[in-house]
């Protein structure tokens, strides 16, 4: 009889959910979804931080100041607050 194995190497990586505002500086991440009223999800679609948009967390402001990402090629600053309504996996 063959037993399964769990055959996990160190340098797997492993996909994470959670959001926006927990995530570290400069990693690559995919927005799974975003959490916030019909305006503001309005505005941002306009600003391609859409479901299954590929962005970069570029920098974060001391204080729980707004966050840096990079969207599309584009710099884009948005308010803590927003980002704590943004999930994506890393």
């Amino acid at each position: 009889m063959i037993e399964p194995s769990n055959n996990y190497d160190n340098t797997q990586s492993v996909m994470f959910e959670r959001f926006l505002s927990e995530c570290k500086n400069d990693n690559e991440l995919i927005v799974l979804s975003v959490n916030v009223g019909n305006k503001a999800k309005h505005r941002l679609a306009n600003l391609g931080l859409i479901p299954g948009a590929i962005i970069i967390k570029k920098k974060t402001a001391p204080f729980k100041g707004p966050i840096e990402i990079m969207v599309l090629g584009s710099s884009l600053v948005i308010g803590r607050g927003l980002a704590e309504n943004i999930v994506v996996k890393s």
